[in-house]
């Protein structure tokens, strides 16, 4: 299985809640593939300039990083999403991710309510 984990569970698996263990049993599941998008990669390191510093931005990219296969934004994936984009009234974000996920036939692991209920998603609730 393919999955895509979104900023959204990221947040919750470097804050070490009790949905971030659920994400870290997708993350020490080896026989799990793990992808992100270049704009999961981004948001979780403004978020962590945002609420730490550069060196712990710098330590969770690199433990992305180390897990998972970086997908960037290409010119399929940029299309797509502003698809998805203007068929859904998504922020550009959320559209480029959920784009990549289809596209690398990665199911999205969140709790991002734009994603609730979407077929390709592992939704994780509160």
């Amino acid at each position: 299985m393919t999955v895509l984990i979104d900023s959204w569970a990221w947040v919750e698996f470097f804050a070490g809640s009790k949905i971030g263990e659920e994400v870290r049993s997708y993350v020490m599941d080896e026989s799990v593939d793990i992808i992100i998008s270049s704009i999961n990669l981004a948001e979780i390191y403004r978020i962590a300039l945002d609420r730490c510093d550069e060196p712990t931005a710098e330590k969770r990219r690199r433990a992305m990083l180390s897990r998972c296969f970086l997908v960037p934004v290409d010119e399929e994936i940029a299309v797509q999403g502003a698809r998805f984009r203007h068929e859904r009234d998504w922020g550009m974000g959320d559209a480029l991710i959920y784009a990549t996920a289809l596209r690398e036939g990665a199911r999205v692991l969140t709790g991002d309510h734009h994603f609730k209920g979407l077929k390709d998603t592992i939704f994780l609730e509160r």
